[in-house]
């Protein structure tokens, strides 16, 4: 693929993540009994946290959501979709951790894909990658004064983890890219999902 493809597709993710993460940050202060201003705090942080550490990580300054009104908007969206589902949401158990995992498998991937841009080696792609996928929630369970998920037994950096090493296996075999993507986000996704369905953790 075109390299200014792939640059636009990897946009396009990371907007789509970024919305993702911010309705999980909404919903979670929605939970909290916050009014539309902390929830569009949390929102905001969760959605861009990641990329603001993998910025400040790899030199890329100032980060993304400093410079692109796009990111507010988005978190202004999020808001508006948790308030407007407020019912629905509270009978959806454990809905944040759902939608945060359909953010983990989009942030790996652009993560991981920025990082090679800058001439990172694989093992660091993963690690830039895991950063981006897991430093928004980090941040939005702290807010919400919990134990963050991935400093937990769940499986949760692991799944992403597991992607970045098949995303590494893909490239490896010369698939498609649009393929690679969606590829590595499905198989985060599922694992964390499956995780959740099952009770599945990693041993003490």
């Amino acid at each position: 693929m075109d390299p200014i493809q792939v640059q636009g597709m990897l946009e396009y993710w990371d907007y789509l993540g970024t919305f993702v993460f911010c309705v999980s940050g909404a919903i979670a202060g929605r939970q909290h009994q916050m009014d539309w201003f902390g929830m569009f705090i949390v929102a905001l942080v969760t959605g861009t946290g990641g990329g603001l550490l993998r910025s400040i990580m790899l030199g890329d300054l100032p980060p993304a959501f400093l410079t692109n009104p796009a990111y507010f908007i988005l978190a202004v969206s999020a808001v508006m979709v948790a308030l407007h589902g407020t019912n629905s949401w509270q009978k959806i158990t454990r809905i944040v951790s759902i939608i945060d995992a359909l953010g983990l498998g989009i942030f790996l991937v652009t993560g991981m894909r920025i990082a090679q841009s800058y001439g990172l080696a694989g093992w660091a792609a993963i690690a830039i990658g895991v950063v981006s996928a897991t430093f928004g929630g980090l941040l939005r369970d702290v807010l919400r004064n919990e134990v963050p998920l991935v400093l937990r037994k769940e499986i949760y950096a692991t799944a992403c983890i597991i992607g970045g090493l098949a995303l590494l296996g893909f490239d490896y075999a010369n698939f498609n890219e649009t393929v690679s993507l969606l590829l590595t986000s499905l198989i985060v996704v599922v694992i964390r999902l499956v995780a959740i369905h099952y009770a599945i953790n990693l041993p003490r």
